[in-house]
């Protein structure tokens, strides 16, 4: 009989991109969750190592552990924040890897959060209303999975989501209430988390801009493809014309020739009927 582990390396080996994430998110938060229990249990705390996994907003704290702005993405903070994140992570990424590929949904994660990460920063640095709230860390996937719906919400606006007891809606509009509803709450006074807000804008701004870009390319790739095309159909009429334009001038010589002789012809036209007997 195949042993959990196993068949559980199987499945992570043969599954998608989005699979992993899933199970990387998933692995890492009981990781720190179960061993938490049994060091404690020995009065070893052990949260100084996922202090070093998450991102803080301080500069001089980023330099010295600059992994964080990649390995806070797959670090989470409880059971409710990693389901939360974990269920719009799949119904995005299934969505997603239906009209993209799994690495532009790897990128985008990837980047995303990074971007995200990159705005929390800049935002607890630069912006008056944040600066005196000290260092703050950033932890969740949130940015790339806001990311990675956005992404695909730029891609198929018009895409009808079913939801429970309100009817269908398209990912445009939900996209957009979720945006409003993170800028609203970027106010210090009314959120607990304006950081993770900022963080959620940048993955969503990234997203979008993603695809706009990818959207834009394949856009000249067609009109290339379309100009190539019309390109190659007015060469081969050109040349046909110009084949048909040489036959007749052919035609006339032989005529020629054949009540006149040879010689008769000009030194322009003996040059002609050489090189069409070369042909």
């Amino acid at each position: 009989m195949e042993s959990i582990f196993n068949k559980f390396k199987r499945e992570f080996k043969q599954g998608t991109i989005l699979n992993k994430i899933i199970y990387i998110n998933v692995l890492s938060f009981l990781f720190f969750n179960i061993f938490s229990v049994i060091f404690s249990l020995f009065l070893i705390d052990i949260n100084y190592i996922k202090e070093l996994l998450v991102l803080p907003s301080s500069t001089k704290e980023v330099i010295k552990q600059p992994w964080s702005l990649v390995s806070y993405m797959f670090i989470h903070d409880n059971f409710i924040h990693l389901i939360f994140n974990l269920i719009w992570l799949h119904f995005g990424g299934k969505l997603f890897i239906q009209y993209l590929n799994q690495k532009q949904l790897l990128n985008i994660y990837i980047t995303g959060g990074i971007c995200g990460g990159l705005l929390f920063i800049i935002s607890f640095n630069y912006l008056p209303a944040l600066i005196d709230f000290g260092n703050h860390h950033l932890i969740g996937a949130s940015a790339s999975v806001i990311a990675i719906f956005c992404a695909i919400a730029t891609h198929i606006p018009n895409y009808n989501v079913k939801i429970p007891f309100i009817g269908f809606a398209k990912l445009k509009y939900l996209a957009l209430i979720y945006i409003i509803l993170n800028f609203i709450y970027i106010e210090p006074e009314i959120s607990k988390n304006p950081g993770g807000k900022i963080a959620h804008l940048g993955g969503a701004l990234f997203g979008f801009l993603y695809v706009k870009q990818l959207l834009n390319i394949t856009s000249k790739n067609k009109k290339n493809s379309f100009l190539s095309y019309l390109k190659k159909i007015f060469i081969s009429q050109k040349t046909k014309n110009k084949k048909n334009h040489q036959m007749k001038e052919i035609d006339v010589i032989l005529e020629k020739i054949s009540k006149s002789g040879y010689n008769s012809l000009t030194k322009t036209e003996k040059e002609l009927l050489f090189k069409s007997s070369k042909k």
